[in-house]
């Protein structure tokens, strides 16, 4: 495969010539006359290529960059090493799908079966897909794998991203499923809440860690509380967090699922993003979306196939319970340069940084008499603040100075975060700045 270059008019007539056609016309003969547009489209004339990247760095410059980001609620600015992009931007890599044709595309086939590879190692579990398309969709995915004939109950922590819980709603409403919510306590899940909701109807119970406050929840209680039971234990978590916590199998999770946007992936406007899922063997078969499996050729030599995928999915799709049959290719390809270029030791620096530089953040903003910590439990990489003031008026003022501040949840409460690319004269900026602003 070459960068794309236009065919000239000279090149064009060789190739109709040896179709045996006389014009473009010809070649498409099938199409209807009346159905041809006979004339000319009204565009603009065209531009040189200096001209081109005048334009779109004109159209570039009206978008906000901040200088300093304090942002997550689930998409982290992290750093991305030079090779991930470097690989990833090769042209025989540029797709977003799982091939076919096994016998001509085992590097594709390759790099996706080397992905699931380094999830399951991230998650503990046996088997990973191939990736679904955000860590929402994974996460409701994940609920309607657990549904069985007289189990349509699902649990789901209040304490997990809104936008999950959304997508899980409306999955549940077009598959007969039923979500309820488990309450809070002290911006955490109320376990003993969940102990009183569980009952002979409920397939999963869903849990965040960290969940969308920050908050470490008590996931080894959890799976103590389900031990015993027919009950799926699913956790989404965030796949940095891993270079530090335990694995979602450890804490006795059925079923890991996440958003991989922290895995090497930009925060580019919202998308796209990858969603990855990973589960026990008992389970795989349940497990939706793609899956490469390695096996051997005639040769005995080592290949790569698609594997374990249920003919409903593409044929019988009103019996599917999962419509999903594509996948992420080129994020999970990014997830995967960037763990093995991290690698062990550089995730868990990752990990650590994040959480060392968010509890340094906290102090800071605490020192203000203006803040304080809405809650008092573990936190990894985010925590909220009470702020005593107009919190529009404080976001808008960091803004002008080039700085992101944290997430609005209403009622005077902020999400903060913190990566490994805040330094500790960011932070010491930011304290600068957010004085500067109550003083005015």
């Amino acid at each position: 495969m070459g960068n794309y270059v236009p065919n000239t008019p000279g090149e064009q007539q060789e190739m109709l010539k040896e179709l045996g056609v006389n014009d473009i016309r010809e070649l498409f003969r099938a199409v209807p006359d009346q159905v041809y547009l006979n004339t000319p489209l009204k565009l603009a004339k065209g531009l040189s290529e200096f001209e081109v990247k005048r334009r779109m760095k004109q159209i570039a410059a009206k978008n906000t960059v901040f200088s300093s980001i304090f942002r997550g609620a689930g998409a982290y600015h992290h750093y991305i090493p030079s090779i991930v992009t470097q690989i990833t931007s090769k042209e025989e890599f540029v797709t977003a799908y799982t091939p076919y044709q096994a016998e001509i595309s085992q590097g594709i086939l390759q790099s996706i079966f080397e992905y699931q590879t380094m999830i399951c190692e991230l998650t503990g579990m046996d088997v990973s897909n191939a990736s679904v398309y955000d860590g929402a969709t994974a996460a409701a995915e994940a609920v309607i794998m657990c549904k069985e004939r007289k189990q349509r109950k699902a649990l789901v922590s209040a304490a997990i991203h809104p936008q999950t819980i959304e997508t899980i709603r409306t999955y549940c409403m077009g598959t007969d499923m039923e979500m309820l919510l488990i309450p809070l306590k002290d911006g955490r899940t109320d376990l003993e809440k969940l102990e009183e909701m569980l009952d002979s109807e409920t397939s999963c119970v869903l849990l965040q860690q960290p969940n969308f406050f920050g908050q470490l929840e008590d996931c080894d209680a959890v799976g103590e509380i389900l031990s015993g039971t027919e009950i799926k234990y699913i956790l989404s978590c965030n796949p940095i967090s891993l270079g530090l916590l335990k694995t979602p199998a450890e804490y006795g999770a059925h079923i890991a699922v996440g958003e991989g946007q922290p895995l090497g992936l930009p925060l580019s406007f919202g998308g796209p993003y990858l969603g990855f899922m990973a589960t026990t063997e008992k389970l795989m078969r349940r497990l939706p979306g793609r899956i490469v499996g390695e096996t051997k050729d005639h040769k005995g030599e080592r290949t790569f196939v698609l594997t374990l995928q249920a003919r409903e999915q593409h044929i019988r799709r009103e019996k599917a319970s999962s419509n999903i049959c594509s996948n992420q290719a080129l994020c999970a390809m990014t997830a995967a340069v960037y763990l093995d270029a991290m690698g062990q030791k550089g995730l868990a620096q990752a990990a650590q940084l994040s959480m060392s530089k968010a509890h340094y953040l906290a102090e800071r903003l605490c020192e203000l008499k203006e803040f304080s910590l809405a809650y008092e439990g573990d936190f990894f990489n985010e925590f909220v603040t009470d702020y005593q003031g107009d919190v529009d008026k404080l976001l808008t003022g960091l803004e002008e100075r080039g700085i992101l501040g944290g997430y609005p949840l209403g009622a005077g409460q902020l999400l903060w975060c913190a990566t490994e690319m805040n330094t500790r004269e960011e932070i010491d900026a930011l304290l600068e700045a957010i004085k500067e602003v109550l003083g005015a």
